[in-house]
């Protein structure tokens, strides 16, 4: 009888242990409007994945684009689902940054501000459980701030990035401008002109920083962009080729600048996924 009870009472405890263990994974999550900074600019949301951890989860970095004078970080809602459902190990961060006006907020504020939101994410990933393994997708303005965070700063070091239609030559883009807009987006963002400001003009082009330590790059861009030229990524990836760096350029035929189709969007959300798995193992 004695050993009846202890072997029930064994099986009992088991049984919670196992209760117990389950209990602790983790669930999803979304914070919204988490603080990266102490300004009321300096916010993003996190979408984190259930069961994740410090050892296992990868994270990607959202930057909006919106010629860096407009834009928001709800511009990319849409497309959370589609990544949650895509990378599905990911967890997701959302920034905003500091819009630039004719008065405040001249690069490199906008830059800055990506530095600043990759160290609060690095610095809290225990808390919110994810790995140093990170990956940043931005488009058009905010591909060239994440081109611009993953070339010229090695520490963290980003593991790919994810580059749509962003500029990479800001003195090129400003020469080449047809529409007056954009020469007033890149002289309200600058401060002026090229020949006003060509040092910063120089410091804000991410085709200068890429050397063989940069990060795997797949790049998009529509053929018919008539704000970013091609050109701007095909010398980007001539340069990445050059250094030894893993890249890939899809050309999108009869596409402008930020209104794509529903299937060349899955298409490069699927060439997307194999090159993360290929890079990012």
């Amino acid at each position: 009888m004695k050993n009846f009870v202890w072997v029930a009472l064994v099986v009992v405890l088991v049984g919670c242990k196992k209760v117990s263990e389950t209990d602790t994974s983790l669930p999803s999550q979304v914070l919204s409007n988490v603080a990266y900074g102490n300004d009321p600019e300096q916010k993003m949301d996190l979408y984190l994945p259930k069961d994740r951890s410090t050892a296992n989860t990868k994270l990607i970095l959202l930057i909006h684009g919106g010629g860096w004078v407009s834009g928001d970080k709800s511009d990319f809602s849409s497309y959370i689902s589609i990544l949650q459902d895509r990378l599905p190990g990911y967890a997701i961060a959302n920034i905003n940054y500091h819009l630039a006006t004719n008065i405040t907020n001249h690069f490199p504020t906008q830059e800055t501000d990506v530095k600043a939101a990759v160290a609060f994410l690095l610095q809290n990933r225990e808390q919110y459980q994810f790995s140093e393994k990170f990956v940043l997708l931005g488009a058009s303005a905010g591909a060239h701030l994440a081109l611009l965070q993953a070339y010229k700063y090695t520490s963290p070091k980003i593991r790919a990035v994810v580059d749509f239609y962003g500029p990479v030559n800001m003195t090129d883009l400003y020469n080449s401008a047809s529409n007056p807009l954009y020469k007033d987006a890149l002289k309200t963002l600058m401060g002026g002109t090229p020949a006003e400001n060509p040092g910063l003009y120089e410091q804000s082009s991410p085709i200068n920083f890429v050397n063989a330590q940069s990060p795997p790059t797949i790049i998009f861009h529509g053929q018919l962009d008539e704000l970013v030229p091609v050109s701007q990524s095909e010398n980007l990836k001539n340069k990445l080729i050059n250094a030894g760096v893993a890249t890939e350029l899809t050309i999108v035929p009869n596409v402008g600048h930020d209104v794509w189709p529903e299937s060349e969007m899955n298409a490069a959300f699927t060439r997307i996924v194999q090159f993360l798995q290929q890079h990012v193992p």
